[in-house]
């Protein structure tokens, strides 16, 4: 995806040999070192839990080092590990794949496919160039920083943050060299460092931006519907869409707050403004053209979603019980997975030229969708589902709380966020949920406290890998630029790592109950 006066995004091709051969060493350390685990596991399984959980035990070493070390491709281990586990007897097919068709799954479906449709017809390049292109951002770095930073917040929660950035990439490399040449014209000696500087915070605050802005729907980021879906069924919670917004939304804006503070401290240059980027902005703008027609059938079916996911929660703000019993029937009938299927079905049914026979989105263009994650979420459920029933999480949680000393639900909560941001440096945040909430959600059982709030922090703190380029897609797609040093990433990420964990705990803490009303 490219645009005039803008850089092609090539992040393999800027690759160091160095990092090559680490991620060769990885994937080959992780082929011999998983299997080997699992057939120690086997051999000397482990003791004081059930066989079935013991030969779990030996799946999940061999799925979480495969995960990690990436060996075989992350969505293919998911979908193995549930197959070794019929093979093995822990559990009938017919019970590990109806995870795979889990009604979260089709959540994820019809929000893919609606996001498709944004990047088929440039909606969310529109709405990017919109914004920047206001008058009152003018030549101002600072509100650039904001608007730019905003919008791949905004969209992240509706788009996955990996196409959030994978769009906006571009349009912020123009803007770097645009700002090159302005730079330049100051013929001072501080001209070209000023400007990587400000390239790198301009890049570090879309993938920060992306990841923060993913946590505040639950179609934000895989680990909200990990974390939802593994609530409901060990917890018996349901999580609403409304609900989960009033939860997690004050802790993006605080997260976004805090993150536009840390950028301008470390990467506003001296002069707070360059003359000639409004004008930049404005001809970027200005050459978008008119709105499509599939540009607003896709907003139209965008907007309906939204409407639909919001009514429950709409109607449970008047008092009384019609109105309570009305959205428990509402929800009832329309639950988000179907609500998501109808808007993207919408797509396929909204005309774009009547006469020509051609439609919002074709089906080739909807199966372009991410399906690696969809199996990898139905896969990690199949995993989170047999650690309860067969009494491995709760093994493990007893085995922490001895380890560990640690009681209460604040600093278990805690010592799950910190567990999941450590555990998404290393590996996909999706992996990550999947692997740290069903440990929380178990040490908060063994210990006796309510597992809400731990589980929660889990699911929130593995959207919050921000130190490593192999932390997160939106890290890798930046760091491919080369505007962003590893150096400063790392300097960075630690900062608002450290940030992350305490507005999650503090948003945890404070905010869980909203979600068992």
């Amino acid at each position: 995806m490219t645009e005039p006066n803008s850089h092609t995004i090539d992040p393999e091709g800027l690759i160091t040999a160095g990092e090559e051969r680490f991620d060769r060493i990885r994937r080959l350390t992780g082929l011999w070192l998983g299997p080997l685990l699992f057939v120690l596991l086997l051999v000397f399984p482990v003791q004081g839990v059930s066989p079935e959980a013991a030969k779990l035990a030996a799946i999940l070493a061999l799925t979480l080092v495969w995960w990690m070390c990436e060996p075989s491709p992350i969505p293919v281990t998911a979908i193995l590990a549930p197959a070794l586990c019929v093979m093995f007897g822990i559990a009938p097919a017919k019970e590990l794949l109806a995870s795979f068709g889990d009604p979260i799954v089709f959540l994820f479906i019809g929000g893919f496919i609606l996001a498709e449709a944004m990047m088929v017809h440039g909606l969310d390049r529109r709405i990017a160039l919109g914004l920047l292109g206001l008058d009152w951002v003018g030549n101002s770095i600072a509100r650039v920083f904001l608007v730019f930073g905003g919008i791949a917040m905004f969209l992240s929660m509706w788009l996955s943050n990996t196409a959030t950035v994978a769009m906006m990439a571009p349009i912020g490399l123009g803007i770097i060299a645009e700002m090159r040449e302005l730079f330049n014209r100051r013929n001072t000696p501080g001209a070209q460092a000023d400007h990587l500087k400000v390239a790198t915070g301009l890049m570090l605050i879309l993938a920060y931006g992306a990841s923060v802005g993913g946590i505040a729907t639950p179609i934000g980021t895989p680990p909200n519907l990990i974390g939802i879906g593994l609530i409901r069924q060990t917890l018996d919670v349901d999580i609403s869409f409304v609900r989960w917004m009033v939860f997690a939304l004050p802790a993006t804006l605080i997260m976004f707050g805090l993150l536009y503070v840390v950028i301008l401290i470390m990467y506003k240059p001296k002069t707070g403004g360059i003359d000639g980027l409004k004008e930049y902005l404005s001809e970027r703008k200005s050459g978008l053209g008119r709105w499509t027609r599939g540009q607003i059938n896709t907003l139209i079916a965008f907007f309906t979603a939204v409407i639909l996911w919001t009514l429950p929660g709409l109607l449970a703000l008047f008092p009384g019980e019609t109105a309570r019993l009305m959205a428990d029937k509402y929800s009832d009938v329309m639950p988000e997975g179907v609500v998501a299927v109808l808007a993207a079905s919408m797509l396929f049914l909204l005309p774009v030229n009547m006469r020509r026979g051609e439609f919002t989105i074709t089906w080739h263009q909807a199966v372009r969708i991410d399906w690696g994650t969809i199996l990898l979420f139905g896969g990690g459920i199949a995993l989170g589902k047999l650690a309860f029933n067969t009494g491995l999480a709760s093994e493990i949680g007893e085995s922490i709380l001895r380890g560990t000393n640690v009681s209460s639900v604040g600093m278990i909560t805690l010592m799950a966020i910190i567990f999941g941001i450590l555990i998404s440096e290393t590996t996909s945040n999706t992996a990550s949920a999947t692997m740290v909430v069903p440990v929380a959600i178990s040490v908060a059982q063994a210990a006796g406290v309510d597992p809400l709030a731990p589980a929660l922090g889990a699911c929130m703190g593995a959207s919050f890998g921000f130190m490593l380029p192999v932390s997160t897609p939106p890290n890798a797609i930046v760091y491919g630029t080369g505007y962003v040093p590893i150096t400063r990433m790392v300097k960075t990420g630690i900062i608002f790592d450290v940030l992350g964990a305490a507005v999650i705990w503090a948003t945890v803490m404070l905010g869980s109950e909203i979600l068992r009303r």
